[in-house]
């Protein structure tokens, strides 16, 4: 062998050497670089699920919440319907009672007021609540539209209570 072959056949030898050397390290690298994404990605997977499960635990206590929401308002419109179908029950006997001339409403005379000019006596009546006072009853038709405002308030009452009911129950649920 000549000097150039020994020495051409050395740097194959070092190309070689540098060659395995270089696919060794690679291959370690790579193993490294593998076990580290493993782990990377067992931590992500990790952290996902604590987010997804913080999630569920969010959006399950809003449902709750809403659905707390959803039956104290129901039980809130039952109570008012209630209150309202009693209200025009008692105003629709008053009425009937007032039809039959079975009430009659009266009102309270100033005993004072010289200008009325109507006499009636102060003498109370068998079923009079208040003694010694002038009184007038009032025309039947003037008392059912007397009721009939009666009415239109206290059905304005109740619808206003119950729309301050259902306001302060979203405001509390939210």
């Amino acid at each position: 062998m000549t000097p150039v072959q020994k020495l051409g056949g050395l740097v194959l030898l070092v190309l070689a050497l540098m060659a395995g050397t270089a696919f060794a390290t690679w291959e370690v690298q790579d193993w490294r670089m593998g076990k580290k994404l493993a782990e990377q990605g067992a931590a992500h997977q990790q952290d996902l699920g604590a987010i997804t499960g913080e999630a569920w635990r969010q959006q399950q206590a809003e449902q709750d919440k809403r659905l707390a929401t959803e039956h104290q308002l129901a039980t809130q419109d039952q109570q008012h319907t209630k209150e309202l179908y009693d209200a025009q029950r008692n105003q629709a006997l008053l009425r009937d009672r007032l039809a039959t001339a079975d009430v009659r409403l009266s009102v309270l005379l100033d005993a004072t007021d010289s200008a009325s000019g109507c006499e009636v006596p102060t003498a109370p009546g068998a079923v009079g609540l208040v003694h010694a006072a002038r009184r007038a009853q009032l025309d039947p038709a003037h008392a059912q539209r007397i009721i009939a405002i009666t009415d239109d308030g206290d059905n304005a009452v109740i619808a206003l209570r119950a729309c301050q009911a259902y306001a302060k129950a979203l405001s509390a649920g939210s």
